[in-house]
């Protein structure tokens, strides 16, 4: 269900606008698609330099800068956006706004007052719930049941801003993190085009944030992606939903290693266990159990160090463990 604030009408906006688009990864290529098909005019598009891949020493640019290339969309990739000389190049753009999805850089005053009508944010909660960086994965690991999409003018508070428009979509009870994001992603693109559409013609009702229910999505840290195992098992499938596929969650194996997990499968009926042993399941059925600190779980993939990922009972034959292993400290 989206709150828009504009009627759609097309003959208010003729011309179209003048847009800066500010994204980094692939979440952010729908929008940037959208703007293109709405007929306004991205001007530019700011985006993170490109990266070097976990192995090897070749750069690799991001998805937003891949996909303006491929239109012929001109491209900047500042270290920090606000250097004066990226704040001087985007003000003399004669931009009428600028949408930005997962930028991954703060935007200081200047930059903000490089456009007439202000930078418009997508973010993927419903505001003032989850402000931060992660506020899908942290929706998820806290268990809610719903979630959604926000459009805001940016200000200098963090994810603060008044509210344009917002989306809800319910959470599935096998999302990952990365279904989830994908899902809110393609919603969030009209969302942002209709935004910025009302927002230019006047209709825009920009809303401030309340007070009650802000909560913060902080950064995934890699110790929040470990598993233990002696919490329970809805909190266990939780948390490794969250963290699929980034930042991933892993624990230890019995030889001291480490792995990753894909997304588990709570076992309710299953014989209680001790947390983090593991074994085959005893009604025949092919499947690696794990047990929690309430009832086991039943792992879907595994990839240990240096491995690709496999299906667990692929792993547990050659792994040949025996009846009381454990993951996880012990």
């Amino acid at each position: 269900m989206v709150r828009s604030t504009c009627d759609g009408s097309r003959s208010a906006y003729d011309g179209g606008m003048r847009l800066i688009f500010a994204g980094t990864p692939q979440i952010a290529v729908p929008t940037l698609e959208a703007l293109l098909a709405s007929g306004n005019e991205v001007v530019a598009v700011l985006t993170q330099p490109d990266a070097r891949g976990r192995r090897g020493k070749t750069l690799h640019p991001s998805p937003v800068k891949e996909a303006a290339l491929n239109h012929g969309l001109y491209v900047l990739t500042p270290e920090k956006a606000s250097e004066p000389a990226v704040v001087a190049e985007l003000a003399a753009l004669g931009a009428d706004a600028a949408a930005v999805v997962a930028y991954g850089q703060i935007l200081n005053p200047a930059v903000l007052d490089a456009v007439r009508l202000g930078w418009v944010n997508l973010h993927f909660s419903l505001l003032p719930q989850w402000r931060g960086a992660a506020p899908v994965q942290r929706a998820l690991m806290a268990g809610d049941e719903m979630s959604g999409a926000s459009t805001f003018i940016i200000e200098q508070g963090l994810d603060t801003g008044p509210v344009i428009g917002t989306l809800t979509e319910r959470i599935r009870a096998t999302d990952t993190s990365g279904e989830l994001l994908e899902r809110l992603a393609t919603a969030g693109a009209p969302l942002m085009v209709q935004s910025l559409m009302a927002l230019n013609s006047g209709q825009a009702s920009a809303l401030p944030q309340g007070s009650d229910g802000v909560s913060y999505a902080h950064k995934l840290t890699r110790d929040d992606a470990y598993v233990r195992w002696d919490r329970a098992a809805h909190i266990v499938d939780r948390q490794v939903r969250g963290c699929t596929p980034a930042p991933g969650a892993w624990t230890t194996l019995p030889d001291g290693t480490v792995a990753k997990l894909g997304p588990v499968l709570t076992m309710p009926d299953a014989p209680t266990t001790v947390p983090g042993q593991i074994g085959i399941r005893a009604d025949g059925d092919a499947g690696v159990l794990v047990g929690t600190g309430t009832h086991p779980v039943e792992l879907s993939w595994i990839a240990p160090a240096g491995r690709k990922p496999m299906q667990a009972t692929q792993w547990w034959r050659g792994a040949r463990l025996g009846d009381v292993a454990v993951l996880g400290e012990a």
